[in-house]
């Protein structure tokens, strides 16, 4: 679904509108910048783009875009255009570790002609009773994201950006508990994060404490895929 935080974010990035949703390679990019470079602003799951960025990068310079939610004000509707029912910020808030919960399933990064911005951004959600094509499951219908600020922009070209971005201080060898204990993060997430590592290259492993693997950072990680 289009939403305006899609919108907000392509205008974020390239201002002129005759420089939005341009058809490349036979694929319709969110917008181009003065420099040639794709911009792809992703909102869902960075899943969905795991095939399309890929044949892109082979002859493309590309920045992925991935908005984080940091802070989001919830607002119900009593109905699509209504009155508002209630308004109050989610006590849930995403930090820049979330974003493992997208690199898990994208194996475009790193890559020498990619830039993963990830944004942290406050966000506000307007709900509305569910529709006919709601999930069963659902007590609502989202029927608008929008884009209050952006709070923090992180350009990552490597690993060692993400890693340096996270700031976390480990031993010379550490096991995901390790992780947990110096990030922060809950064990499913620096589980993610370690997975995401591993495969980056990042993290290499060096041995096992009981049945917990030790891993330890690589001396030279690598700086991208090959093209």
């Amino acid at each position: 679904m289009a939403t305006a935080l899609h919108s907000q974010l392509k205008a974020y990035y390239v201002a002129a509108e005759d420089r939005h949703e341009i058809e490349v390679d036979q694929f319709r990019i969110d917008a181009i910048d003065k420099r040639g470079r794709l911009i792809e602003i992703q909102c869902a799951s960075l899943s969905a783009i795991r095939d399309k960025i890929p044949c892109l990068l082979e002859s493309h310079q590309v920045i992925v875009v991935k908005p984080l939610a940091a802070r989001k004000k919830i607002t119900k509707l009593h109905r699509q255009g209504g009155d508002v029912v209630s308004s109050r910020y989610s006590p849930v808030r995403q930090t820049l570790a979330h974003v493992f919960v997208e690199l898990v399933h994208f194996g475009a990064f790193p890559h020498p002609r990619l830039r993963l911005d990830v944004l942290l951004t406050e966000q506000e959600e307007i709900r509305i009773p569910p529709t006919a094509r709601s999930s069963w499951k659902k007590k609502y219908s989202v029927a608008e994201r929008t884009l209050v600020e952006v709070q923090r922009q992180v350009q990552l070209k490597t690993a060692a950006d993400l890693w340096k971005a996270l700031d976390i201080q480990l031993a010379n060898e550490f096991t995901t508990s390790d992780l947990v204990t110096a990030s922060g993060m809950p064990r499913w997430l620096a589980q993610k994060a370690a997975f995401c590592f591993r495969r980056m290259e990042f993290f290499s492993v060096c041995g096992k404490q009981g049945n917990a693997i030790t891993y330890r950072l690589t001396t030279k990680p690598r700086r991208a895929r090959a093209a």
